[in-house]
């Protein structure tokens, strides 16, 4: 029997700060162009909103598919699935600070596509299987069974600039509050 994945095991190991995403604070935006769940591609460079929420993650895992061997070991990488099904639930708060999230993951389009239908997500999730934020702005990634992954991590850019930076992010499923607690303070 499968795990529910809308859930977070009580005994998943909390990520350290592995010091890899500390040169993003401050960076332009690069101009990208990827695949997207809600529009065909979205152009990273006519968001019109003061805040974008880029949150990176792993994967969401597929209802009654088995994980990556060992997934729930490696620190930071379970809670894909709550994470975003949080950020959907509050979308609403997000739009009252003029802010929108999107996901970020490595993940295909395909599988994006059915995820954010079968979880009802309603905000965009965009699929990087080429890694062109990697290349650009050197977001941090594991690999796993000969697979790249970015790991967790969360960015508001504001006018094409990279304002904050949440790295590590646990538990996932309550990284939405800390990001709507610093739009309170900051805006």
């Amino acid at each position: 029997m499968s795990e529910d994945l809308t859930k977070l095991p009580f005994y998943l190991p909390k990520p350290e700060d592995d010091r890899r995403a500390n040169h993003l604070l401050g960076r332009q935006m690069p101009k990208i162009v990827l695949p997207s769940t809600k529009t065909s591609f979205l152009d990273f460079s006519k968001i019109a909103k003061k805040y974008v929420i880029l949150y990176f993650f792993p994967m969401m895992g597929m209802p009654g598919k088995e994980l990556p061997s060992g997934w729930n070991e490696i620190p930071g990488a379970r809670g894909c699935t709550p994470q975003n099904i949080t950020f959907s639930e509050n979308n609403d708060s997000l739009k009252k600070f003029n802010a929108v999230s999107i996901g970020v993951s490595s993940q295909s389009i395909y599988d994006l596509e059915q995820l954010s239908s079968i979880r009802k997500l309603s905000q965009e999730i965009v699929s990087d299987n080429k890694l062109e934020f990697q290349k650009n702005l050197n977001i941090p990634i594991f690999e796993i069974e000969d697979k790249i992954m970015y790991k967790r991590l969360t960015l508001i850019v504001k006018d094409s600039k990279i304002i904050k930076v949440f790295y590590p992010v646990f538990p996932p499923d309550k990284h939405i509050f800390e990001i709507l607690e610093w739009l309170k303070k900051n805006d």
